[in-house]
């Protein structure tokens, strides 16, 4: 062997006995417990502690400063979380009416046994004190599992808000998670708990929460497709529940930082569930899975769980790198209250959004087809003259309809059942509804095509029109044309907002009423017209108004 491999082993050597030495001196130490990621690391002896299955909750100690700077779009939206008043009535106002349809639209939901069989306790028979109450049931669960209840009952039918842009959600799906923590605050801390700085919070506290997740969720999708590489846009409600959940709970704004990463590094649900060959019903409670995962990722964080300063731009770890093709989000202005104030309210039917001035479109068709003594019968063709969105997400002439899931997201199926029938509801989606057994619905399903306008994808980008127009030119089988029919805003878009109000609450009473006698109905909808009376509600006494005993 030659001197330098002697010396090198001999310096090996040397250095296994020396970390040996470190390791068995180190294992005979008393262990110290660190304290919470909020909390400096102390170098005082571990004090013995009465056993308990939960952590204290404590998030007002100052975070361990971190070597790290955060990336810079989370360090934007925690200030913005902390630090920027909202003062925008219109905002407020329109955020009044999102709470209340969107409480409806969960409401109406209960009627569907899928929807039910996936609510309650993970264990049969489990009543939390104190908990989160699920509006109307007699559920009372933990607030992580009442966000699940709240957040899938809310989307299940499709029937809420809608936010259209690079990418498109629901940003009324944050509703599960923010009611169900303030519900779980406001019961606590009334019977003598200290969450949240102790407060016990009012509808106006919830309509604020409800405008920033908005904000969070709708900004980011102005300019970043989160579809075009195969993720669902619930990543965005996982994020901006976090976001308001955060600071609901307590946590500082460096804390809201760590708390905003871990829900960027939590695994992202895929889109496939939307689409052909797997659409089914988890994309009507893929939306109580992010709002679930949020309320956990943030309880993880008050009892002392880090963040992760660069999780989004890590080379080939960060979120950019693994899910985003490399490429940092973009952003076309700062956090304010754009979304609330813009925000689409599905008023006309529970379709998804991009259908929704089809269908219209084709409600107006049947008045000329009947006045002309003609009906859905009488067609040969239809050509539909839409945006690139609708032919990317809901273009499927000649996909066989295999469940609801797959019908209330056919835009040739919705047209198809608005012509024969000259409705559409909820109950047109299921396998055994009359729509869904109607072979006059098939058929003509498979003889409407979609064309792509250009002018109307430029449009629907525009953020000075924000327009999802539809356009149907139906061709009879006497081979008379109709004249065009063309819809490009929505009843609920901004620019019909005020013709559209008294549909919205005429649908929150129509959702009501199959649940609660007719004189607690119209309380309810007195009280959702009456802002300062509403505003000033403590959040648990007006859940109290939608349980069942």
């Amino acid at each position: 062997m030659s001197a330098i491999s002697r010396n090198l082993c001999s310096a090996a050597s040397r250095t296994l006995r020396h970390r040996s030495a470190i390791t068995c001196r180190t294992a005979i130490r008393p262990i110290a417990l660190r304290a919470a990621s909020s909390s400096p690391i102390s170098s005082h002896a571990a004090v013995a502690a009465p056993f308990s299955t939960m952590s204290a909750l404590k998030s007002s100690a100052p975070s361990v400063p971190s070597k790290r700077e955060y990336d810079p779009e989370i360090k934007d939206m925690a200030s913005y979380i902390h630090n920027t008043p909202i003062d925008s009535e219109l905002a407020f106002d329109t955020a009044r009416w999102v709470f209340i349809d969107t409480l409806g639209c969960g409401l109406k939901a209960l009627e569907f046994e899928q929807c039910r069989n996936i609510l309650g306790p993970i264990v049969e028979g489990t009543v939390v004190p104190n908990g989160t109450k699920v509006p109307g049931t007699n559920y009372q669960l933990d607030p992580v599992n009442g966000a699940f209840n709240i957040g899938a009952m809310i989307r299940w039918l499709d029937f809420n808000d809608c936010w259209l842009a690079a990418e498109w959600g629901h940003p009324s799906d944050n509703l599960g998670a923010i009611l169900a923590t303030a519900d779980w605050i406001s019961r606590t801390n009334r019977a003598g708990g200290k969450l949240g700085n102790g407060k016990i919070l009012k509808v106006r506290d919830v309509l604020e929460a409800m405008i920033r997740a908005h904000e969070i969720q709708g900004c980011l999708a102005l300019e970043n497709s989160f579809n075009k590489v195969g993720l669902d846009h619930v990543v965005l409600v996982k994020v901006a529940s976090t976001a308001v959940v955060a600071k609901m709970l307590g946590l500082n704004e460096a804390q809201t930082r760590d708390a905003i990463s871990q829900a960027w590094v939590d695994g992202q649900s895929m889109r496939t569930y939307r689409h052909s060959p797997n659409t089914m019903s988890r994309k009507s409670w893929a939306a109580g899975d992010a709002c679930q995962t949020a309320v956990n990722l943030v309880l993880k964080v008050l009892k002392g769980e880090p963040g992760l300063p660069t999780v989004l731009s890590a080379p080939t770890w960060g979120f950019y790198d693994v899910n985003f093709g490399g490429k940092p989000f973009q952003f076309q202005r700062p956090y304010g209250s754009y979304v609330m104030e813009n925000v689409l309210f599905k008023v006309s039917y529970p379709a998804e959004f991009h259908s929704q001035t089809a269908v219209e479109a084709a409600q107006r068709l049947n008045k000329k087809l009947k006045a002309m003594g003609k009906s859905a019968a009488d067609i040969e063709s239809v050509v539909n003259r839409t945006h690139e969105a609708c032919i990317r997400i809901i273009d499927k002439q000649f996909k066989p309809m295999e469940n609801f899931a797959d019908r209330d997201h056919c835009v040739q199926y919705m047209v198809s059942t608005m012509f024969v029938f000259n409705r559409l509801e909820a109950t047109d989606y299921p396998d055994e509804s009359e729509a869904a057994t109607s072979q006059l619905v098939e058929s003509l399903r498979q003889r409407i095509s979609c064309v792509e306008d250009p002018q109307f994808t430029q449009d629907y980008h525009n953020p000075d029109k924000r327009t999802i127009s539809n356009a149907l030119t139906v061709t009879l089988k006497d081979g008379t044309v109709l004249d065009e029919e063309v819809v490009e805003a929505p009843l609920g878009h901004r620019l019909r907002r005020e013709e559209a109000k008294p549909e919205i609450l005429a649908k929150y009473k129509t959702h009501l009423g199959p649940h609660y006698p007719a004189e607690h109905v119209d309380k309810l909808v007195a009280l959702g017209q009456d802002a300062k009376t509403l505003d000033s509600m403590d959040v648990d006494k007006y859940v109290d108004l939608y349980v069942k005993n």
